[in-house]
């Protein structure tokens, strides 16, 4: 028998969100940043502002018997076209993709029998709302690990794999289950601007994936004062774990300039106890196969991303 989870129910399986808002026709919108660092990205470019509502790295995460999953959902902004996802113990069962979908209407996802743990994952480049969740079975939320905040650009918000389940933070965060809020922005780059006290939030380690749209810059001035401002909100005890840019395919003659940023942006990070440096160009193999452009990661690009981050994780201690 078929029973709804109310939207204040729902915010207890309702992961990667800082904040939540109901609409007036009682669809439930989730935050990953404050009212003021939104406003700070409308002042600053539509591009960012756009993307920073977007549903990036948000799921549904709960262990239940049930035998189906069904919700409303309401499209307010698309920017590429990825998917809806369904996953059970960790392996994707089904895939909805967004240009297959219209722009509001009702999904429902069959399970199998048995308890399990099942995670939706909400389209990670538009902004998606959700109402009327319903489940015919008994359920509770995931219990999650360490609380994470991830600051990144595109690869880190989930471009690329043009699927939700398949980004390199969520193939990442299969495997180590954090508790983890994605502030990851297409276009992004390392501004001091937006970050900003998020209160009630207190992140026990952050993961900050920035460079590759600023290789090019003359001096690494903004570099340092972000990260100067990062220990300021957060303290100099604070684990943060810097990944460098990527490998780049789209810049073959300026892959020089990107090293060299990637060896300044490490000299400036070995600085700081706290800050354990991850090389990029190790993570993802410098062939076009595993790039949708050359720069973003396609979902097998991000698959070997994602794996081969935790591995470093897991061997660094992080």
């Amino acid at each position: 028998m078929n029973t709804t989870i109310s939207n204040q129910e729902l915010q207890r399986i309702y992961c990667g969100v800082y904040s939540f808002r109901e609409t007036e026709d009682g669809y439930l919108q989730a935050f990953q940043y404050t009212e003021t660092q939104m406003a700070y990205f409308r002042s600053a470019f539509d591009f960012w502002y756009d993307r920073c509502m977007a549903s990036t790295a948000k799921t549904l995460e709960l262990i239940t018997d049930a035998r189906a999953i069904a919700f409303d959902y309401r499209f307010i902004w698309q920017g590429s076209q990825d998917s809806f996802e369904a996953a059970v113990d960790g392996q994707i069962v089904d895939i909805r993709y967004v240009r297959e979908l219209p722009q509001e209407g009702r999904l429902s996802f069959a399970l199998p029998a048995g308890c399990k743990q099942v995670t939706v994952y909400l389209p990670a480049d538009a902004t998606v709302l959700i109402r009327a969740c319903s489940i015919d079975g008994a359920w509770e939320p995931v219990p999650k690990g360490t609380r994470v905040l991830w600051l990144g650009d595109s690869i880190t918000q989930g471009y690329g794999p043009l699927r939700s389940g398949q980004t390199y933070v969520s193939v990442a965060n299969r495997l180590l289950n954090w508790d983890i809020i994605n502030q990851g922005i297409g276009g992004y780059v390392y501004d001091k601007g937006s970050l900003m006290p998020m209160e009630g939030y207190a992140p026990e380690k952050l993961v900050v994936a920035l460079g590759t749209n600023q290789f090019g810059c003359e001096t690494m001035q903004a570099v340092e004062e972000y990260y100067e401002t990062l220990l300021g909100l957060y303290g100099a005890e604070i684990p943060i774990l810097c990944i460098t840019p990527l490998w780049r395919g789209d810049v073959q003659d300026g892959l020089p300039t990107l090293r060299r940023f990637c060896a300044k942006l490490m000299e400036i990070v070995s600085r700081y106890p706290n800050i354990v440096p991850v090389d990029g160009f190790s993570l993802v193999p410098h062939l076009p196969e595993y790039f949708l452009d050359k720069l973003h990661p396609n979902a097998l690009g991000a698959e070997v991303y994602g794996r081969n981050l935790v591995e470093a994780i897991r061997r660094l201690g992080f």
